[in-house]
């Protein structure tokens, strides 16, 4: 076979990894986004247009992103940024206010990709300590596995079996076999509560925003931290980490005005990617990296499809045991963590990569920002301490 004829044969592999990549992104966290909405006023009605619209924005940045760069970009709802909203509460002006303040957080996102030295700051992040950080945020969900066998071992036992079986028979389809196996075992053990197929699709509800200094001081700005420190900046780091030279600024514009059409039907904010980033950029999505970016392009299609059928997916996913689901996304990032941490310890920077690796992994949130954030700085902060000590 002529090598062209090799390079436009359909390959299954980062197909079934963006597969996986949608159902972890929407199945971790839709209800937290739904419950974010409802905390701060939103009806049920504007709450499932929310979630649509955060499904249709993101499900764009991924096929627009991926097929224009050819790079596995993966794009995401604000995950902290709705657990953020559950602890706020209801505003003055109720859920108009609110959506006023997702508005006013997108323009800080544009004009964070606008203003140079910010995305000069981002791009000279070591990439060490991005490949720690990426290590951290992995190893919580790697150990889903040997969970997923302890707690449901009839169940997880057959998907990691399957896995094992194709790493010793064929390498490269072993995730893609475990995908597989996990939809037949979903299929076969999840029962639909009554009426979940009756219901009708969603709709985009318009929601007309109110500007106040209070939803500006209590939502726009705090979001704008959290989305940029805790999803902006390890979704950069992540590809970073995986050898994709991505330009930061662009990225933050299209998320940013992205999330501001989103707002306009409620949705809070959509930004880059980390743990689907992951799936969709490293080596069990193709051991090409050039023939990775499918992979987000399906994942980008999924999300559309998993928006107008919002309901439905809602309530299979919530039927099925969440600790699969976690379990398969595991092994698939096995060998992402394994890179990641042999890339960290690379360099002679060894103590701040792997005290980022630590906080990362350590799951804690100190004002509202997640561990990922709080890795980066403590390694930065040790090795430009180390560094300075070093000086003649």
């Amino acid at each position: 076979m002529s090598a062209s004829a090799a390079a436009t044969r359909f390959d299954p592999q980062p197909v079934l990894a963006g597969l996986l990549a949608a159902l972890v992104g929407y199945a971790s966290t839709f209800a937290l986004v739904l419950a974010g909405f409802a905390a701060v006023g939103a009806s049920p009605a504007e709450a499932a247009s929310g979630l649509l619209a955060l499904c249709l924005a993101q499900g764009l940045l991924n096929i627009v992103g991926a097929w224009r760069t050819r790079m596995p970009l993966s794009f995401a709802w604000s995950t902290p940024g709705a657990a953020f909203l559950i602890s706020l509460g209801t505003l003055e002006g109720g859920f108009g206010a609110a959506t006023g303040g997702f508005l006013m957080a997108a323009a800080l996102v544009v004009l964070a990709g606008i203003w140079a030295p910010f995305a000069r700051a981002v791009s000279m992040i070591p990439a060490s300590i991005a490949n720690a950080m990426l290590a951290g945020i992995l190893l919580t969900l790697c150990l889903a596995p040997l969970q997923a066998i302890e707690a449901a071992p009839t169940l997880a036992l057959p998907i990691v079996l399957s896995w094992a079986i194709g790493l010793v028979f064929f390498r490269r389809y072993a995730v893609p076999l475990a995908v597989l196996v996990t939809i037949f075992v979903l299929s076969m053990t999840t029962q639909l509560p009554p009426g979940a197929l009756d219901g009708s699709l969603p709709a985009l509800v318009p929601v007309l925003p109110v500007f106040t200094l209070d939803a500006f001081l209590r939502i726009a700005l705090p979001l704008f931290v959290i989305t940029m420190a805790s999803q902006n900046l390890p979704g950069i780091a992540v590809m970073k980490a995986n050898g994709y030279d991505v330009a930061p600024a662009p990225l933050f514009v299209a998320t940013g005005l992205l999330s501001a059409v989103a707002a306009l039907f409620g949705g809070h904010a959509t930004n880059l990617a980390a743990i689907t980033a992951a799936i969709n950029a490293g080596p069990e999505a193709h051991p090409d990296p050039a023939r990775r970016w499918p992979a987000s392009v399906t994942t980008g299609i999924a999300y559309l499809v998993l928006g107008l059928v919002a309901g439905l997916a809602a309530a299979f996913i919530t039927a099925s045991p969440p600790v699969l689901i976690q379990a398969v996304a595991g092994l698939a990032l096995l060998s992402s963590l394994a890179g990641a941490l042999a890339n960290a310890l690379a360099s002679d920077d060894e103590l701040p990569a792997i005290l980022t690796f630590v906080t990362a992994a350590s799951g804690i949130t100190i004002i509202g920002i997640g561990a990922a954030f709080w890795g980066l700085v403590a390694g930065i902060v040790l090795l430009l301490l180390l560094r300075w000590r070093a000086r003649p």
